[in-house]
């Protein structure tokens, strides 16, 4: 069973920083597709940043781009999201997510989903 786990999560000013983790079990990395999306209540889920392991792509959503960067710790299998200068449009519930394939898109239908970890920026 593929299993993932976010952490990292909190509350942080707005220009502040914030890493996010996403621990998986359950199956190789080795041709996985991984996902990081963002939830607000009663809103679609938001792609945030997608890396396939077979070969290092990575993609950016438009409002994260130069601020987010999405790594890789095979070894631990673990994600990392590392946001920078965050801000208040960045408030939401942080998923991390798997598919057991390369992915061409990043869009919130991969197959596998952890719990999610909530991030709320003040100002």
């Amino acid at each position: 069973e593929v299993q993932l786990v976010e952490s990292g999560g909190g509350l942080v000013q707005a220009g502040g920083s914030l890493t996010l983790s996403c621990t998986a079990s359950g199956f190789s990395f080795d041709d996985y597709g991984i996902g990081w999306f963002r939830e607000v209540s009663g809103k679609e889920r938001e792609a945030v940043s997608c890396i396939n392991f077979s070969d290092g792509s990575t993609w950016y959503g438009n409002s994260v781009k130069g601020r987010f960067t999405i790594s890789t710790d095979n070894t631990k299998k673990m994600v990392y999201l590392q946001m920078n200068n965050l801000k208040a449009e960045d408030t939401a519930l942080y998923y991390c997510a798997a598919e057991d394939y390369p992915r061409s898109t990043c869009y919130p239908d991969f197959g596998s989903w952890g719990q999610g970890t909530r991030v709320t920026v003040s100002s």
